[in-house]
This record gives C-alpha cells, sequence and structure tokens, in this order.
C-alpha cells in the first residue's frame, strides 16, 4: 500500500534529506520525500501507525507527520510562533503560522540558491555566499527599503570617490592646479581619508561577502571583488605608511610609490552602482506577482439580516453571504445567489472577452465585476482560494531550479579558483616579460584587472531570472507551471497525451436535435423535456435546458418514473411517455418503425448518444445529445502537429464516439475504451520508446497518466486537486492552453540559452583582455575601474534579457 503524508518543520533541502532518511530507518518503510510540496510518499507492506513513525521524527527534530488531508491539527501550528532550528545553518527561525491570512508573508530566499530551497524570515545576506536575500512576496515597502538603502549607500559612495578621482586624475589637468595647493604626498593623505567612508561604510558589504564566501569555500563574484579591491586598498595603504619597503619599479619619477586608493574606490563605488541597478531589474521580474497580489480586494460587503456591512477580506467565512458591486473586485471564490452580471476574468484566464454569469455559477477571487450587483455565497477564503493558490504556486515556481541550472552551478564551482590562478600567473608573467622599469606595476594592475571582471554572478543569474520572468508571464496568461523543471520538459515534449471528455470537448452534454417522425418537434420537445424535470441525471438535465432555451413552456407530468439504465416513463398531457434506450422501449413494449430504427443507428455510429421517443406504445422520435468539441480544440491541435507534437486521444468513451472526434480534428490516432490503468501503462510504452511525452487530463481521473507523464497538465478551473496533481494547470482549460505552454517553454529556454552563452562569451572574451593579451600588438591594456565596470554591468544585462520575456505574446 502507499500513501501520502504532509511534512511539516522542514525549511531546506537537509532538512528533506534528513526526514527521508529517518523516515526509511523504520521498519517497513519505504519513503520518498519532497521539499515543494513539504510531503513523504510511503510505501508500506502492512499498515504502520503515523505514531511510530512521527516518533522517529520527534527525535531527530521539529518534524511533525500526518495523512494528507487528515484533519488532525497540532497545538503549535495554530497561530502561534513556531521557532525552527535548520539543520544546515543551526539558525533559528521564527515562523508565524497564521491559517487566516490568504497569503504567506515575510519569506526571503537566495537568488543562487546557495542552500537549495531554504527560505529566512527576515531580509538581509545570504550566510553562505553574501548575497542578498530576494523577498520571495514582494511588497512595496520591502523593496523600496532595500532599494533606498542602497541609494543611499550609492550617494555617500559618490561624495567622496569624486573627489579622489579628480585628485588622482589632476596630472592630467594643464598645469595641475592642486599642487599648486598642496604637494602629491600630502594628497596622498587626502586620498586615504576620503576613501574610508567609502570602504568601510558604502562599500564594506563586499568584503563581509568576500569573507563569508571564503570560509564557507562558496566562492562567488564578491570572492573576485573583495580580493582584487582588497588587495589594492592595501597595497596604497603600505605604500603610503611605509613607502621606504617598496623596490624602485613601484615607484614614479619623483621617488614615490603609486597608490591606488582611486582604483579602490571608483571599482568598489561602481560595483555599488551594478547592485543598485540589478536591484532596480529584479524587482521587475517579481511584477507579475506583485501584479496578482493587487488583485485580492482588501474589503468586501457582508450581507447579515439584509443589512449591508464593510468587512475586512480576512474576516469573510465560508457561508458568508457577499455584495459584489458593479466595478468590484470578486472577494472570495463562491458562486451566485441572486442576480447575474458580466464579469471580466482576463487576469486569471488570460482571456480578454468578458464572462456572463448567473445564478449557481462560479465566480473567482480578484476577477472584476461588471455593471451589475449580486450577493454571492464565500465558498472558498484564505489561502483556498484560487488566486491564492496561483500566487503560491507562481512563488514556488519562481524559486525551483531548471536542471540545465546544473550546468551553469559545475562551472561557478571551480570558475573563482581559476580566475585567481589566472590572476596569479597574469602577475607572473608580466613581472618577468612586461616593461623593464614597472614591470610589476603591470603585473600587479592586470592582476587586478583579471579578478574585477571576471563575473560569476551573471553566470548564475542566467537561469534564475529567466525562470522568475517566465512563470509569472505564463500565470497572466492562465499558465500555471510548478516547477522549473517542468518549464524546460515542455520545450522537449514530442507527444501530446489528450483524454477527450473536458479536454477536447466541453465535458458537459447537450441537445443537438429533437427528431419527430410526425414534424412536431416542440409539441414532443414539450413532452420529454416535461418528464425529465423530475430527473436528477446530466442528459435530463440537457433536455431540459435546450427546451428553456427555445422558450419551451414545461407542464406537469405524473406517475414519474426513473428506470436505472434504462430512461425515465410518466403520464404528460393524459399521454403515456417513454424515453430511454433500446431496452426501454422494449421494456415498455413500444413499436419502433424500421425507418426510425435504421435513423438512429445512423446517428450512433456518429459516437452520439440516442434516446427513443414512444408516446402511448408508439416511438415516434428520438433527442440526440453530444459533447460538443470545444471550438479552440481544432485550432490547437493543428498547431501542436504543425509543430511536429504527435497528439494521440485516450479517452474512455466507446470506438464510435472516439472516431468521430478522431476524424473531425484529423488526429493520427486514438485508444478508446480506457481505463485509468490502460493510458497509464500507453504513457510508458511511449516513455519505452524515448518519447517525451506531455498528459492532458482533468487532474483527478487521469491522476496515475498525470503522474506518470514527463509533463502533466491538468485542464479545468485551477481547482485544488487539478493544481497539486499536474506540473502545468490551465486555469482555463482548452488545448489552447497546451499551445501556449509550449511557446512560453520554448521562449524562455531560447532566453535561459541566450543568458548563458552571454555569461561564458563574456569571460571567455574579458579575462584575456584583463590580463593584457592585446598590449603586445595594439599596446591596449584595460584599466580595473573599466573592468569593474564591464562586470557591473553584465549581470544587469543578463537580467535586462529575461525581462524581454514580459513582452511575449503567447
Amino acid at each position: 500500500m502507499k500513501h501520502t503524508y504532509k511534512i511539516t518543520g522542514m525549511s531546506c533541502d537537509g532538512c528533506r534529506s534528513k526526514v527521508e532518511k529517518t523516515l526509511n530507518a523504520v521498519e517497513g518503510v519505504d519513503a520518498q520525500v519532497t521539499l515543494l510540496p513539504p510531503q513523504a510518499t510511503i510505501s508500506m507492506a502492512e499498515h504502520i501507525p503515523t505514531e511510530t513513525m512521527q516518533k522517529a521524527l520527534s527525535a531527530v527534530g521539529k518534524y511533525t507527520i500526518e495523512m494528507e488531508g487528515s484533519h488532525q491539527k497540532h497545538s503549535h501550528q495554530e497561530n502561534a510562533v513556531e521557532k525552527k532550528a535548520c539543520c544546515s545553518s543551526g539558525v533559528t527561525h521564527e515562523h508565524k503560522l497564521d491559517n487566516t491570512h490568504h497569503v504567506t508573508a515575510g519569506k526571503y530566499y537566495c537568488p543562487m540558491f546557495c542552500e537549495g530551497d531554504k527560505v529566512y524570515d527576515e531580509p538581509g545576506s545570504c550566510p553562505v555566499c553574501g548575497m542578498d536575500l530576494v523577498t520571495i512576496e514582494v511588497t512595496g515597502d520591502e523593496e523600496n527599503k532595500s532599494y533606498l538603502d542602497l541609494v543611499h549607500k550609492m550617494k555617500i559612495a559618490l561624495l567622496f570617490t569624486i573627489p579622489i578621482f579628480i585628485i588622482a586624475m589632476s596630472d592630467m589637468i594643464p598645469n595641475n592646479p592642486l599642487m599648486h595647493v598642496l604637494d602629491m604626498k600630502t594628497w596622498n593623505w587626502v586620498q586615504f581619508i576620503l576613501s574610508l567612508p567609502v570602504v568601510f561604510y558604502a562599500c564594506w558589504i563586499f568584503f563581509q561577502r568576500a569573507w563569508k564566501s571564503i570560509i564557507t569555500w562558496n566562492l562567488n563574484m564578491f570572492t573576485l571583488i573583495g580580493i582584487g579591491s582588497g588587495v589594492a586598498f592595501i597595497f596604497s595603504l603600505v605604500g603610503l605608511f611605509f613607502p621606504e619597503i617598496f623596490p624602485h619599479e613601484f615607484k614614479n619619477h619623483s621617488g614615490q610609490v603609486g597608490l591606488y586608493f582611486e582604483a579602490t574606490t571608483v571599482i568598489l563605488t561602481l560595483v555599488l552602482l551594478g547592485q543598485l541597478l540589478e536591484a532596480r531589474a529584479h524587482s521587475q521580474t517579481s511584477g507579475a506577482i506583485r501584479e496578482l497580489l493587487k488583485l485580492a480586494p482588501t474589503e468586501a460587503v457582508l450581507v447579515e439580516n439584509g443589512v449591508d456591512k464593510i468587512i475586512a477580506i480576512d474576516a469573510i467565512k465560508k457561508g458568508h453571504l457577499l455584495r459584489v458591486k458593479p466595478g468590484d473586485k470578486i472577494p472570495v471564490d463562491g458562486k451566485i445567489v441572486e442576480g447575474e452580471s458580466t464579469i471580466d476574468e482576463s487576469m486569471i484566464s488570460g482571456e480578454p472577452i468578458p464572462v456572463d454569469k448567473k445564478i449557481n455559477d462560479s465566480v473567482v477571487a480578484g476577477t472584476i465585476n461588471g455593471n451589475k450587483s449580486f450577493v454571492m455565497v464565500a465558498e472558498k477564503v484564505g489561502s483556498e482560494t484560487l488566486l491564492s493558490q496561483i500566487i503560491q504556486m507562481v512563488n514556488d515556481a519562481s524559486r525551483s531550479r531548471a536542471p540545465i541550472q546544473k550546468l551553469a552551478d559545475s562551472i561557478s564551482k571551480y570558475f573563482v579558483p581559476i580566475v585567481v590562478g589566472i590572476a596569479a600567473i597574469t602577475f607572473l608573467i608580466w613581472a618577468k616579460f612586461g616593461p623593464e622599469e614597472n614591470a610589476l606595476i603591470y603585473g600587479f594592475i592586470n592582476a587586478v584587472a583579471v579578478l574585477i571582471i571576471a563575473c560569476p554572478c551573471a553566470l548564475g543569474l542566467a537561469t534564475p531570472m529567466s525562470v522568475m520572468v517566465g512563470v509569472g508571464k505564463g500565470a497572466q496568461s492562465g499558465v500555471l507551471i510548478k516547477n522549473a523543471e517542468a518549464l524546460e520538459k515542455m520545450d522537449k515534449v514530442n507527444v501530446l497525451i489528450t483524454d477527450k471528455t473536458g479536454t477536447i470537448t466541453e465535458g458537459t452534454p447537450s441537445v443537438e436535435k429533437v427528431f419527430s417522425a410526425t414534424n412536431q418537434e416542440n409539441d414532443l420537445l414539450q413532452n420529454i423535456a416535461s418528464l425529465n424535470q423530475y430527473s436528477e441525471h446530466p442528459l435530463a438535465q440537457a433536455v431540459v435546458d435546450f427546451a428553456k432555451a427555445k422558450n419551451i413552456t414545461l407542464i406537469t407530468a405524473k406517475d414519474f418514473e426513473s428506470i436505472t439504465g434504462k430512461g425515465v416513463v410518466g403520464t404528460v398531457a393524459n399521454k403515456k411517455v417513454a424515453l430511454g434506450n433500446k431496452k426501454l422501449m422494449e421494456e415498455v413494449k413500444a413499436t419502433v418503425a424500421e425507418a426510425l430504427e435504421n435513423q438512429i443507428v445512423a446517428e450512433q455510429k456518429l459516437g452520439k448518444t440516442v434516446s427513443y421517443i414512444a408516446v402511448d406504445g408508439i416511438a415516434v422520435g428520438f433527442v440526440t445529445i453530444t459533447d460538443a468539441i470545444k471550438s479552440s480544440s481544432a485550432a490547437a491541435i493543428k498547431t501542436l502537429m504543425n509543430q511536429g507534437i504527435e497528439v494521440i486521444m485516450l479517452t474512455g468513451d466507446n470506438k464510435n464516439t472516439a472516431q468521430a472526434v478522431a476524424d473531425q480534428l484529423h488526429l493520427s490516432s486514438f485508444v478508446a475504451g480506457c481505463l485509468p490503468e490502460d493510458k497509464l501503462k500507453f504513457i510508458q510504452k511511449l516513455q519505452a520508446e524515448g518519447k517525451i511525452v506531455a498528459m492532458a487530463g482533468d487532474g483527478i481521473n487521469d491522476a496515475p497518466a498525470l503522474a506518470q507523464a514527463d509533463i502533466g497538465i491538468a485542464m479545468g478551473t485551477g481547482t485544488d486537486v487539478a493544481i497539486e496533481s499536474a506540473k502545468i494547470t490551465l486555469v482555463k482549460g482548452d488545448l489552447q492552453g497546451i499551445v501556449k505552454a509550449k511557446q512560453l517553454s520554448h521562449a524562455v529556454m531560447k532566453n535561459i540559452h541566450q543568458n548563458l552563452f552571454f555569461a561564458f562569451f563574456y569571460n571567455v572574451l574579458g579575462i584575456p583582455i584583463a590580463a593584457g593579451i592585446l598590449y603586445p600588438f595594439f599596446g591596449i591594456l584595460l584599466s580595473p575601474m573599466i573592468a569593474a565596470l564591464a562586470m557591473s554591468f553584465s549581470s544587469v544585462s543578463v537580467i535586462a534579457n529575461a525581462l524581454r520575456l514580459k513582452t511575449i505574446k503567447i
């Protein structure tokens, strides 16, 4: 037997690994644990009490386990503050667990994913690499505070760096007016004093990050910046205080050591500028999440005892009646119980056409009401609403890692040591073969330039930025991506398996026509609709709806009886009416003319559901009921097939129905009469042939196939089960969403490849130039200050390229 359990208390991949190892140590347990979502899938030969597994977990940490879907609650989980010690760092975090709020606030993560999916409650820097933590759910205040802090430090840095730069460059000014005020030795002391606020305040964070990266051996861009600018600053300090220890190669014509306070401060200021621009650009990648957050209203109108009262959104409970006025946002998920309106659902489904809604129709939080007022009943509140699930899903997907990221990770691991080695070799080569008088100075400057220009940050950001923007773009278009792996795999899909009912078709039966052998269709429709008004069967409801649409008045029926598996009988207008299949006709001993029988058989061969109609023992007509093909299905399938994707329909329907649908859509193949296990085996067979398979289904009946497929695509209205069971969920639920997902995936992967190429090409080109490879041929050297400028803008360029995904059309 296999069960799924919910795990709480995990905050990083180390926690996940510990929980999995602990559970597998329990006799009879075979467990697989995931962090997103936080759950364990456990196989066991015979039932093992949850308490047994909980006891094992409690022995290794503050982890809890409970059966998925269980309503069991732990006292420390209800609106309490829970302290967790992360197994990988020993850092204690406080998590306020508030089950009433629809958005989990205050979570931060490292954009370089140094500790996997670990999140933090407070802003700051990553304890491993020193990068600024990025907020999962961006709020204006948090984003503004971080940005303004960088702006303040930038102003300080500029205030002191500009004078240093002017002093250092004064030799280039005719007659050097500064030398008439003070001598160069004194100006060197002025540069030193002015550099202190830049080094030890405005840009001190870079040295902190460099130190962290070295002691944790998680080497990154700050390692290189810290070493490069730190060496230049220390060299200048020693040259200022102890000039006599330096050989004559380091001294100018006046006998003074050449100092690099201006190089140090300019480099650090340019890096700070890069961080400022990066922070501004990075915030734009979270634009989709912010737009989704804006959809949620803060207040609602509660109807209580006939009186309207304004309440906070968090105060809404299931069963509350809420009035939605013209132009208002729908506060929570629910159904209309009074009135009707037209609702703009574009921000959820991505479709611009407003949708007509009437009594008993569902409405979704965050969508916008038209020009009429209505009353709705709240059915899903807080984190249960579709909008909250979308926001959470986008957050999780934005932080997930694509498999292609492993390439960048592998390179980054060795990148910094290689760069340091190249810098050392650069110094030695210049010291040995450089100009006789200044060989050591050339070696020193070029070694610093090599350290500064190399930028592993651009390499590290290449994938996450594209994923974040792409996931947000998908959410705005009604395509919900569960993780980056799904985004990458979707681009490789070459076979699409699709269900029929509810995927290709509408999923609801509708009457195509009513045939009367006596040309009295309206009278016949009135009889069968009046009879069916007492039935709860979906086919009966389709007949009633068809009659109402034609303004047929329903009359009273007597002696109504529903005969299971056959149909219904009763008396309408003093006539005995029977509606059902051939078995019912035989039971009521109705006479069926040969010509009518032939017509019915012809309709059935087209894959339609046909019910006989008998009045007073004589079959006088039939009603044809179909599950209409969605208007978008044909165009979507044609587009996918033109892209080289094989589309195969697997359905539980009979062969005639499946054949009719397949012919209409020009499908290459189909299989009828499929049970869930048949679909699973079919997908396994395709995968064994090396195919990359996507499966589109409703997320419930097709759960085994969705799980087996390389990409499971849930069609529907974004129910809880659909979002949890599939890697991609299409909010609107038609095949055009798959076309959008495929186009989005291709665009994101192309963008990632562009970013990776740019990051690799930049370093392949930049490092040799910084080392001085052009000097023997063209006399060109790259100043460390120019190297710092180029390094800063490389990361910004990667983010800017990722932001282009916001403008693509899918």
